[in-house]
């Protein structure tokens, strides 16, 4: 969109999609899987609405993972800096309905800030939506295969996929989460090896295309519903 369609846009509807991602490790996937994931649900569940998805901020707060060669870190108050600066901004064009899909669990404070945002602007409404969790979408996920975790199959779709990258067939034990979040980041490289928190590599893409289509629906509800409106 240029300015002038988002201006007409905004004419008859006050409602956008604004993506959160981190680059960092995942195993043998992109760097950018939650870049990529966040931006394409939000897209696929706004297009037929005709809702504008801003573009994904591709930098989070991932410092556990900085032994990665890779892997960028935002301090949490420069992150919350910029997600400030994006909501301001799209309030004064004129956005009153932001969702925010996350895409990264280390974006996990600006869930808190969006209520503090919100309630100095009480004219908006921002729901923040971490996509691969919300209830539906985990539910499938547990589905499919109940082992599931970062960079495990569970990410592991099509589009997050790099050419001539094979991955090993065997399943990974999963890891202590304990020892996880006591870990210094160079510990933590040691202790996960490749990146795989534990699960199978990659599952047949018909199970992932199922659960992608969940989680489309269930962010798409998000678009449509009472935006936390009283009933």
């Amino acid at each position: 969109m240029n300015w002038m369609q988002v201006e007409h846009y905004l004419q008859n509807d006050d409602r956008a999609v604004l993506p959160l991602g981190s680059t960092e490790q995942h195993g043998y996937l992109r760097l950018t899987v939650d870049c990529v994931l966040p931006e394409r649900v939000g897209v696929e569940a706004a297009e037929p609405l005709g809702i504008p998805v801003f573009p994904v901020v591709a930098y989070g707060v991932t410092p556990y993972f900085r032994d990665f060669p890779g892997s960028i870190s935002l301090r949490v108050d420069t992150h919350l800096a910029v997600i400030r600066d994006i909501l301001d901004s799209m309030a004064h064009s004129g956005f009153r309905r932001i969702l925010i899909v996350n895409g990264h669990g280390g974006n996990s404070a600006v869930q808190q800030y969006a209520a503090e945002w919100t309630a100095d602007h009480p004219d908006c409404r921002v729901l923040f939506h971490n996509w691969w969790n919300a209830p539906r979408t985990w539910a499938k996920v547990q589905a499919v295969d109940p082992v599931a975790s970062h960079a495990s199959w569970m990410e592991n779709f099509p589009w997050t996929r790099l050419p001539g990258v094979n991955v090993p067939a065997e399943q990974k034990r999963m890891v202590d989460l304990a020892t996880v979040r006591a870990l210094d980041p160079t510990s933590l490289r040691r202790y996960l090896g490749d990146g795989n928190y534990g699960g199978l590599y990659q599952r047949p893409d018909q199970d992932m295309l199922d659960i992608w289509q969940v989680a489309v629906d269930e962010t798409r509800a998000l678009l449509t519903g009472s935006w936390g409106e009283p009933g």
